[in-house]
This record gives C-alpha cells, sequence and structure tokens, in this order.
C-alpha cells in the first residue's frame, strides 16, 4: 500500500483527504508545517509528498528544494492557489514533479497520484541521472554534480534543477525535433498540456543563459507550432579525469 504524505497547514483538509486517499488503498500520514514534515521524514518512508505551497513558516517552494536534496528521487506535487504558467514554473524548478491548483476535485489528486507513482515505477533511471560526469557540445561543458554550464571562455552558469534537466533532455535528442509535450515528459516527469507557456519560458530562460557565455550561440532553435530543436554539433561524454 503506497504511503503518501500530506504536507498543509488546513487539518480539515488533510483530514478529509486521508480519508478519501484511504478508498483507494493508499495509507496516509499527515504534517502541517516545516517541522512536523521533518520529523516524519526521519521516522518513516514515504512514497509520495502531497506539499501545499502556502504554509506557515517556511514554505512549500522552500521544503520542496530540502526535499529534492535529501530525496533526490521521492515524487512531489505541488497544490497552490496560484494557477498562473509562472507559478507552475515555479513548481516544476523548484523540484514539484506535479502542479494542481486549488481548489481541485479529490478524484483528480488521485488520478494525478496513481499517474505520478506509474511513471516512478515504470521509468528507467532518468536519462539525465546516467550522465557521464561532463557533457561537452561545441567547446561548452554540462557539469552534472555541480549542476553548472561552463562556456568555452570558462565563464561558469548556474543553472536551476528544471534548466538542467531540460539542456539534459536536448543533449539526449541532438538535432531532433522536440514537442512541448516531449520535453515536459521527459524534462520534468509530467505530460503538462494544459500548461504549453510554461515549457516555453523555460525554454527562454534556457536560452539567454546559453547566449551569455562568450561561446557558440544559437542552439535552441523553435520550429514554429511544432516545438524544439537543439542543434549542437558534437557532443561527447567526459569521465573522470577526462572531465577536469
Amino acid at each position: 500500500m503506497p504511503r503518501i504524505l500530506l504536507v498543509d497547514d488546513d487539518h480539515e483538509i488533510t483530514t478529509l483527504l486521508a480519508d478519501y486517499l484511504q478508498r483507494y488503498h493508499f495509507s496516509t500520514v499527515c504534517a502541517h508545517d516545516a517541522a512536523s514534515m521533518r520529523e516524519v521524514m526521519a521516522r518513516e518512508a514515504v512514497d509520495l509528498v502531497v506539499l501545499d505551497w502556502m504554509l506557515p513558516g517556511t514554505d512549500g517552494l522552500a521544503l520542496a528544494r530540502e526535499l529534492r536534496l535529501r530525496a533526490c528521487l521521492l515524487p512531489i506535487i505541488m497544490l497552490t492557489a496560484r494557477a498562473g504558467a509562472f507559478d507552475c514554473v515555479l513548481s516544476l524548478e523548484n523540484g514539484a514533479d506535479d502542479y494542481m491548483s486549488k481548489p481541485f476535485e479529490p478524484r483528480e489528486l488521485v488520478a494525478r497520484i496513481q499517474a505520478v507513482l506509474r511513471r516512478v515505477q515504470a521509468r528507467a533511471p532518468s536519462p539525465v541521472a546516467m550522465m557521464a560526469e561532463v557533457i561537452e557540445f561545441d567547446g561548452w561543458r554540462l557539469h552534472r554534480m555541480e549542476r553548472h554550464l561552463s562556456a568555452p571562455s570558462g565563464v561558469v552558469l548556474p543553472l536551476s534543477n528544471a534548466e538542467f534537466r531540460l539542456l539534459g533532455t536536448f543533449l539526449n535528442h541532438p538535432r531532433q525535433l522536440l514537442s512541448r509535450e516531449q520535453l515536459m515528459d521527459e524534462a520534468r516527469g509530467r505530460n503538462m498540456e494544459a500548461f504549453d507557456r510554461s515549457i516555453d519560458l523555460l525554454v527562454s530562460r534556457l536560452r539567454h543563459k546559453l547566449d551569455q557565455g562568450d561561446g557558440p550561440t544559437g542552439f535552441i532553435k523553435t520550429v514554429r507550432g511544432l516545438g524544439y530543436m537543439f542543434q549542437a554539433q558534437a557532443i561527447r561524454k567526459l569521465q573522470g579525469q577526462e572531465s577536469r
């Protein structure tokens, strides 16, 4: 029986959700702030976290980042009353695997939990996770452990979690047309048909960083109405001493 951690400061909501999830054969444990969430994580294993954005003290975004550092593969679904595309991007960049706006139908939450857990169970190790220590492309270098990008000139550009995974997806499919749906599914593990604009924002941020390093630019080509193509020519994986 999958174990779901519900983190929300509204006790009535967590009680109602816990009862509802039990009907679908999920066991639940509840927390109402950062301290109680950490206590739960310290004493037991959970399979997925449903995390409210607006919490007292440490908010859900900060907790999502913390969870991603402590348990990098633990799925997180963010709940929030904020429904804009930019808010969706923030959730994804801070480690969430899925995003739901309040108010929501409990049955939809169940469906999303089931879908995320299926992906986690069925998905092979992430291509980004299986990367060499460094991926070099046209003089640029993506450093997997440090999660930063270095230009041919030596300029170092930090990457957000979402930017890192998006670039990793492009490097796994060079010179291939990728739709928005493919990019969201592969880079973040989620099909986000309703939020096409969010992947455009992520691509724009990554493109901006690739234009800052005094090296080759114009890697990301927009194919109008279809998606994006990453046009690096020479890509190689470097290991150990070779990557330094």
